[in-house]
């Protein structure tokens, strides 16, 4: 069992609260919690302790958990079990999740537009409102998702700096009134 500090404990809950809210399992983000937190890669039997869940939900966290490619399995000399230890970069993790749930989440609805579009093209003429509305839907997913892949295909450390240009970017593109 790992020693939690009240602000490790205090970070864990939220942690989970907030899995919640982005539709993802309390335990789940829990558990990445308290990877995230570790020094060292933990053990499930150990997670399950800690957290006090049970062992077969730990287990199936974690593989929802590897699955997004944000934890990893590791081993250690002289011991049998399986580890997991959690992407520790903030950058990469953030980057990770988003790719993730844009392909589960937004290329789906990219995909699910184009088609309408197309049919409403092919065969609907007279529903002209409907294929205005759809194709203005289409045009700005389309352009997110352009966007997305400039930004995604940014190296890390060009990305950080990217962010902290965000006020500079608003004035130079004449983005921010001045006083």
């Amino acid at each position: 069992m790992v020693a939690l500090s009240p602000v490790m404990r205090q970070f864990i809950l939220h942690w989970g609260e907030m899995g919640t809210r982005w539709g993802i399992n309390r335990t789940v983000a829990q558990i990445h919690a308290l990877l995230y937190l570790s020094l060292q890669p933990l053990d499930a039997e150990t997670i399950a302790q800690t957290l006090s869940v049970a062992r077969s939900n730990v287990s199936t966290s974690l593989r929802d958990l590897q699955s997004w490619g944000i934890v990893r399995a590791v081993h250690l000399l002289g011991d049998r079990r399986e580890h997991f230890e959690a992407t520790k970069d903030v950058w990469e993790m953030f980057r990770v999740i988003v790719e993730g749930r844009k392909r589960r989440e937004i290329d789906p609805t990219l995909e699910v537009l184009q088609a309408c579009v197309a049919e409403l093209d092919r065969n609907k003429p007279a529903e002209s409102h409907t294929r205005q509305r759809l194709s203005e839907m289409l045009e700005f997913f389309m352009t997110v998702t352009t966007l997305y892949e400039e930004i995604a295909g940014l190296p890390t450390g060009t990305l950080r700096r990217v962010a902290r240009w965000r006020g500079q970017m608003k004035r130079m593109l004449g983005a921010v009134k001045k006083p």
